[in-house]
């Protein structure tokens, strides 16, 4: 079964979000969703880029309070 599981990089800056996300989905299971949370505004960018490029799936991305929240799922 499916998980999802937070991904708290808050207070890191560039590549500490994308690091931590990258370390917790070599961990996770296909069809997991990890929730990613960044004080850093690059991690908006990097992450799906990320995400992309390696063929998983950005879920979603938002912004509130200076904290970024962005989902994305384990495809492979």
């Amino acid at each position: 079964m499916a998980e999802r599981k937070i991904v708290d990089a808050k207070n890191t800056f560039c590549p500490g979000p994308l690091m931590e996300l990258i370390a917790n989905m070599k961990q996770a299971e296909v069809g997991d969703e990890l929730v990613v949370l960044s004080t850093d505004e690059g991690s908006a960018n990097d992450i799906p880029e990320w995400i992309n490029k390696v063929g998983h799936e950005v879920i979603e991305s938002s912004e509130d309070a200076g904290v970024w929240s962005i989902v994305v799922k384990k495809i492979k």
